[in-house]
């Protein structure tokens, strides 16, 4: 059984059922008193009391806060209670209300001052007080109070009759109002008023006023509901005492205005809090906003003067005004700095209070405005910061009780959308046209918005070549309830203020001011200006304009001082050249006082002031625009005259240092050819390969260290200059997951399977470094490494162990160097090539003889030397083909350091790529070596194939100089590896083409990959070709390998092609490719015994074979393109067509490939019957087994819905495999193979290597290698994973309609599938990244690096 003590399982929890039924309600309320109930019972619980009767709650220990969310359920059923508000009134309902009503306002007396702070003096507070309680409270109650407010605004006897109980309830807590305090009187321009005296910074003061917002809001409604007007005999209002009202209000605003100017330093954390939650979202509505309400409420009652010195009283800067040259005074006695700053501070906020209270009517009822406005000038002035993203939006506007903003119905009429695209998010930007209601003072702004806001809208007029002013909105007028708040700005008392603070500005150096006091006081000036101007444009023929701002400001001061007007000294001020921000400013106020003048001046009587007043501003203006004028012409001359002064050096120097200067040049040149990997050469044909390769003039290549800087020339014999490098196991081009390695030990990896079931590929992000560079910052990792863990066990983003580091530049993950050389075949081919070059057949039976010769000779050697007799006559036996000599063995031309590089760089390959200890002896050290670089070039190949760019277009130079160095390194390993064991492979790899007697068990046409063949045979031939000195050139060699290798492919590509009838005429054949392809066709069919199908037509032959080959034809493009460095020809560069010629022609290939065949028919045909007889294609020609055919088909990861639901329903359905049907926590999608997996518990777990991994882990081993892309679909987050310890999240590729993601589906708007973002994750799988993203993740992001990766 549950405990029913808990809320979730007690009958307490179907309250939300019987109080939101709006009849139910109803009927509790006037039957049962229901909401007298709650709010009594609620209260009975906090028993808690000061002696003024006010909540005292103790420390909120977790405790504490458990016992307080239980009976916080009782404000969330009063909620429930109020949520829907009543279209009909009975009596009794009016009556049960107002009862609830009262006890609501017991509940909201006991908050009245509760938590009552004392500013600290002297020492800093030892005990944070106690302030979350009381807060959680006002936040709880935050929607209640707007509703209670919803319920009285919906019947005019229930608002006048919560209005007085309200107000009475106000009195009684102002009971001792003047108790103690004396009464003082303070006046100033010849106004006096009588008030208490009471310091903020002495007394103590709370932030908790819900009585007094309360009233404040059931004041606007009275306003806004017109009761006001219609009854005001019912009303009370004769007795409201102004001055009791903002009391309490007006010391809240001050501490916070000294909290900012720092005078409470010394409370602690816990003030700084409340004030933080007094002006956040959360709680402004009922805290702040009201404030200024119930302040705007006073003020429209009394006199503004008497207003004004009151609160100069509240803010201790009566005396500053009140006494002529206080100011003066005050700077001259050396008086604390703090204290200066302090004054300057709280000056500042005075003014910004004045600016929001005569500012602020966008409340309906306060100003002539409805709901839609207030909200609408919200996101303006949010979206004036930056533009922002729909959720962070939402996040900033208060919420009602339904959860609602109201955003939706307004963002389009104020903002444009704009989509996201493959990064970030959907951005809201503001309209220009709402630009003009943007208000710098704005009273949501918190410090740094407003500064941010300042600098957007002031850099956005500067691109709009306008000036930099940011005037005062016009803004709606006031309610009649309010409308005498406007005579603040034309007051004695304000005029004093504002008068004072610009003589201080004029006389800039004698007082303590500051620029933002000075802003605040322009914006003022500015409000006046428009408000004026507004009054005057809408005036009634009867009436007059009683607010005469623009003749107050020109009157200069009284008899005694006579000081100057105010505008007066705004003119002076507008040339002060230390006031250049606020000039544009100045200037807009001059402009406007002269239309305003202009506006009452416009009866036909007095024209000539008009007119003197606009000479005075254009002749300020014209002054000014030739100042400006002036000054950018001495700035032009200046610079040119600089320029002129720079060329003379640079020829003086290049006159001094000629012979430098040429060298500079001669270098520059070869330099820069190198980068442009496309050394001159003259419209001849290029040609890769064969005797007839053109011949590209060696260019010397010069590289810099990132990390000595030395710059080094790259030399056979200099020292070994490196690129970082990363080597990983890849499945991305894989056509058969489930094949893996039983023994690594013992696995022969020669020969590729054309399945691609598991490749070694190799990247790097082009950094070049020396050699012992390298070695030296690898070691230092190293060490620090050891020292790190010996401190602390964390994980970082590379495993050392594994030999992995990041690049010293870019921070990319590598596990290995490669070395840079110099193009290999050059330094091996440097024999004369003197003898005629044999044809493909006579080449064949060389290589044979020579083969068979040299396995002779191993034979020899290892059978025991039983007598030396026999042994010579065996070799009389043995022929030795003419020029070849098996005993000779080649000098290595690299230097020590070099070879050292070759070694580790293969070493790390073949670590890597079979999963076992490094071994340098190992003789599959050297297949791994070529198979890498073939694996590499065909994912390139795959890439460039896949987004239709040219095979030779411009490569990401990391590319580039990644593929070049692999090829040269692979190409050059034989010279560190034995001579035997090369020479065997390249016997055992012929063999596979060229059958021999010796090498039985080999793989048969159709299961070898020929790319990866092709690559092996043109790699390992030099070791054969160094012993052979009859003439033939590596050249020749390479042409015939790569023929021999095409016509396998073609063979291949012939026998798995399907047939399609495609209803052509087959018996006449249009051209000579197709006539070729079907007499081949037919020898494959006598050779296989007719077990090949029927002859399709030749058309659809040439089809299959020209579409089947290309992938194979341009990977030996590039091969060949890096190997000998020759230069692609200009066609192959250009996107679209297939360049099948092109390709052609470069590879010294016929365009008609079948002539191959015709010119070597007497070796071929017999070639092709001892293929064709190898078992296994016997029985995939009878259907016993499959092939794969080609073109092979790109991999993509899978198919995604459009609706994110349809992946949450899939998920939901699936449970785990393991513990019996139970519904899996974290279901996962793997998006390479689409399995799902049940990640991140314990059932799911399995061994790995002696360590227990989660589903996900075991999972990438199987389907890619160490290498994982997963979906986590209850959190919507794709996740990599590479190895054990690496891991990170990714952005996944469903956003909602306003362009976000919602990692964790915690907004819950619908999800739509971004095919972009997708496409992405698929490029960065296809372009083997993911690693490198994990790593570049985890450097930034620390957090990453403590998961455990291995048991998602």
């Amino acid at each position: 059984m549950e405990d029913d003590h808990e809320r979730a399982v007690s009958v307490t929890a179907l309250s939300v059922q019987f109080f939101t039924a709006p009849t139910l309600a109803r009927m509790l309320i006037t039957e049962e008193n229901l909401m007298s109930i709650i709010i009594k019972t609620f209260m009975d619980h906090l028993r808690h009391r000061d002696a003024h009767g006010r909540f005292q709650f103790e420390r909120y220990t977790a405790l504490q806060a458990f016992k307080f969310r239980r009976v916080q359920s009782l404000i969330l059923d009063l909620k429930y209670v109020l949520i829907s508000k009543p279209t009909e009134w009975s009596d009794e309902l009016r009556q049960k209300f107002l009862e609830g009503f009262d006890a609501f306002l017991e509940l909201l007396k006991c908050m009245q001052g509760m938590d009552p702070i004392t500013r600290q003096v002297g020492q800093h507070i030892e005990m944070e007080p106690e302030w979350e309680a009381a807060f959680t409270l006002q936040m709880k109650l935050t929607h209640v109070i707007s509703m209670m407010q919803d319920w009285c605004a919906s019947d005019e006897k229930v608002l006048i009759e919560a209005y007085k109980k309200c107000l009475a309830v106000l009195m009684q807590c102002h009971g001792g109002y003047t108790d103690g305090e004396q009464p003082i009187t303070l006046s100033i321009c010849g106004h006096s008023v009588e008030t208490i005296r009471y310091c903020v910074s002495q007394e103590k003061v709370s932030i908790h006023l819900p009585v007094s917002r309360l009233l404040a809001g059931l004041h606007v409604l009275l306003s806004k509901s017109e009761v006001a007007y219609k009854f005001p005999e019912l009303l009370p209002l004769s007795e409201l005492s102004p001055p009791m009202l903002i009391e309490h209000p007006l010391r809240c605003l001050v501490l916070c205005a000294q909290v900012h100017a720092g005078m409470w330093r010394r409370n602690g954390f816990s003030l700084v809090n409340q004030i933080y939650y007094y002006h956040n979202v959360k709680c402004r509505r009922e805290m702040f906003d009201k404030d200024i309400v119930m302040l705007q409420t006073g003020v429209s009652m009394m006199d503004p003067n008497h207003f004004l010195m009151i609160m100069l009283s509240r803010f201790e800067l009566y005396q500053i005004f009140s006494t002529p040259d206080y100011g003066k005074r005050f700077s001259s006695e050396i008086t604390h700095k703090d204290v200066v700053q302090q004054n300057n501070t709280l000056i500042e906020e005075m003014l910004y209070l004045i600016i929001m209270l005569v500012g602020e009517r966008f409340s309906p009822g306060v100003g002539q405005v409805n709901a839609t406005d207030e909200i609408k000038r919200e996101i303006i002035h949010q979206l004036s910061i930056k533009p922002m993203a729909h959720s962070e939006l939402v996040k900033s506007l208060p919420e009602d009780e339904n959860k609602e903003t109201g955003m939706e119905s307004v963002i389009e009429a104020v903002a444009h959308f704009k989509k996201p695209g493959l990064t970030g998010r959907g951005m809201y930007e503001l309209k220009p046209e709402c630009a003009k209601e943007f208000n710098l003072y704005f009273y949501h702004f918190s410090r740094a918005e407003q500064s941010k806001a300042e600098e957007a809208q002031r850099k956005l007029k500067r691109q709009n070549r306008e000036d930099t002013a940011l005037p005062p909105p016009v803004l709606p007028p006031f309610c009649p309830l309010f409308a005498s708040l406007v005579n603040i700005l034309q007051s004695d008392v304000m005029l004093c203020i504002m008068g004072t603070i610009l003589q201080w500005a004029v006389e800039h150096n004698g007082y303590a001011w500051s620029e933002s006091m000075l802003q605040r006081v322009l914006h003022l000036i500015g409000m006046a200006l428009q408000e004026e101007k507004q009054h005057l444009e809408n005036v009634t023929e009867e009436h007059v304009v009683t607010f005469t701002f623009t003749q107050k400001i020109s009157k200069p001061g009284e008899a005694p001082k006579n000081s100057p007007s105010i505008l007066a000294m705004l003119e002076t001020l507008q040339n002060a050249p230390y006031l250049e921000v606020h000039k544009d400013m100045i200037r807009w106020i001059l402009k406007t006082f002269n239309a305003v003048k202009k506006m009452r001046e416009s009866s036909p009587t007095s024209p000539v002031a008009e007119t003197e007043g606009t000479i005075m501003e254009e002749s300020s203006r014209d002054k000014d625009k030739a100042e400006r004028k002036r000054k950018a012409e001495i700035a032009r001359l200046r610079r040119e005259k600089i320029m002129a002064q720079m060329s003379e050096m640079q020829r003086h120097f290049i006159d001094e240092n000629k012979e430098l200067f040429q060298q500079t040049l001669e270098l520059d040149a070869s330099t820069s050819a190198v980068l442009d990997n496309s050394p001159v050469v003259s419209d001849m044909t290029l040609t890769a390969l064969g005797p007839t390769q053109t011949q590209v003039p060696e260019q010397r290549q010069f590289v810099t260290c990132i990390l000595c800087q030395e710059e080094q020339e790259v030399k056979v014999e200099s020292r070994a200059m490196v690129l970082a490098a990363f080597v990983q196991r890849s499945t991305v081009l894989s056509k058969n997951r489930s094949k893996f390695i039983q023994d690594p030990e013992k696995y022969d990896p020669l020969f590729m399977h054309p399945d691609l079931s598991c490749g070694t590929h190799t990247s790097s992000c082009g950094h070049i470094m020396h050699a012992h560079c390298w070695q030296r910052y690898f070691d230092s990792v190293q060490a620090k490494e050891q020292r790190r863990q010996q401190r602390l066990r964390l994980h970082t983003s590379y495993d050392v162990e594994n030999g992995e580091f990041l690049c010293p530049l870019c921070e990319c993950l590598s596990n290995t160097v490669i070395p840079l050389l110099l193009p290999p075949r050059n330094i091996f081919n440097n024999r004369l090539n003197f003898s005629e070059q044999p044809n493909l057949t006579q080449w064949i039976r060389t290589i044979s003889q020579q083969i068979k010769a040299l396995q002779f000779l191993r034979k020899e050697e290892s059978s025991p030397n039983n007598a030396s007799t026999k042994n010579s006559e065996n070799m009389d036996e043995l022929q030795l083909p003419e020029g070849f000599r098996p005993d000779f063995h080649p000098k290595n031309p690299y230097s020590e350091s070099i070879k050292e590089m070759l070694t580790t760089f293969g070493t790390a390959t073949y670590k890597v790529g079979l999963k076992v200890h490094p071994n340098e002896e190992d003789p599959r050290v050297p297949i791994m070596c070529w198979g890498s670089c073939a694996y590499t070039i065909q994912s390139i190949e795959r890439i460039l194939s896949d987004e239709d760019k040219p095979l030779f277009g411009p490569l990401p130079c990391r590319l580039d100089d990644c593929l070049r160095s692999l090829t040269r390194f692979a190409a050059a390993h034989w010279t560190v590896a034995s001579l035997s064991v090369v020479q065997g492979h390249f016997c055992k790899l012929f063999a596979s083409l060229v059958p021999n007697d010796s090498h039985e068990e080999l793989p048969c046409i159709l299961d070898i990959d020929m790319f990866h063949l092709l690559v092996g045979l043109v790699l390992a031939f030099p070791a054969l070709q160094c012993q052979d000195f009859s003439g033939i050139s590596l050249g020749t060699g390479d042409l015939h390998i790569f023929h021999l290798v095409t016509m396998a492919h073609i063979i291949q590509i012939l026998l798995t092609s399907c047939t399609e009838e495609n209803g052509m005429d087959q018996e006449n054949p249009t051209c000579e490719e197709e006539s070729a392809v079907l007499a081949l066709y037919k020898t494959l069919h006598q050779y296989t015994g007719s077990a090949l199908k029927e002859i399709p037509s030749g058309w659809h032959l040439w089809r299959s074979v020209r579409a089947g080959i290309m992938p194979f034809l341009k990977c030996s493009a590039l091969f060949f393109h890096y190997l000998n460095g020759v230069p692609s020809p200009p066609d192959i560069q250009v996107p679209g067509t297939s360049h099948f010629e092109h390709l052609c022609n470069y590879l010294s290939l016929p365009n008609n490939l079948i002539c191959l065949f015709q010119e070597n028919s007497e070796i071929m045909n017999s070639l092709i019957e001892s293929w064709c007889h190898n078992s296994e294609v016997k029985r995939y020609l009878e259907g016993e087994r499959d092939a794969i055919r080609y073109p092979r088909e790109s991999n993509k990861l899978i198919n995604l819905p459009e609706d994110y639901s349809s992946l949450i329903n899939q998920a939901s359905n699936f449970s785990c495999p393991k513990s019996g049907g139970d519904k899996s926590r974290a279901p996962t999608l793997c998006l390479v193979c689409g399995s799902l997996l049940c990640s991140q518990s314990y059932c799911c777990q399995t061994e790995l290597e002696g360590e227990d991994v989660g589903a996900c882990t075991a999972h990438t081993y199987s389907c890619g290698s160490g290498v994982g892309i997963f979906l986590r679909v209850r959190e919507c987050q794709v996740l990599f994973l590479a190895g054990k310890t690496k891991g990170c999240f990714y952005s996944p590729p469903y956003l909602d309609d306003y362009g976000e993601t919602d990692q964790g589906l915690r907004r819950g708007n619908p999800l739509h599938l971004c095919k972009e973002r997708f496409k992405k994750i698929q490029k960065l799988w296809h372009q083997h990244s993911v690693t490198e993203e994990i790593g570049h993740a985890q450097e930034a992001n620390q957090t990453l690096v403590g998961i455990d990766w291995q048991h998602l």
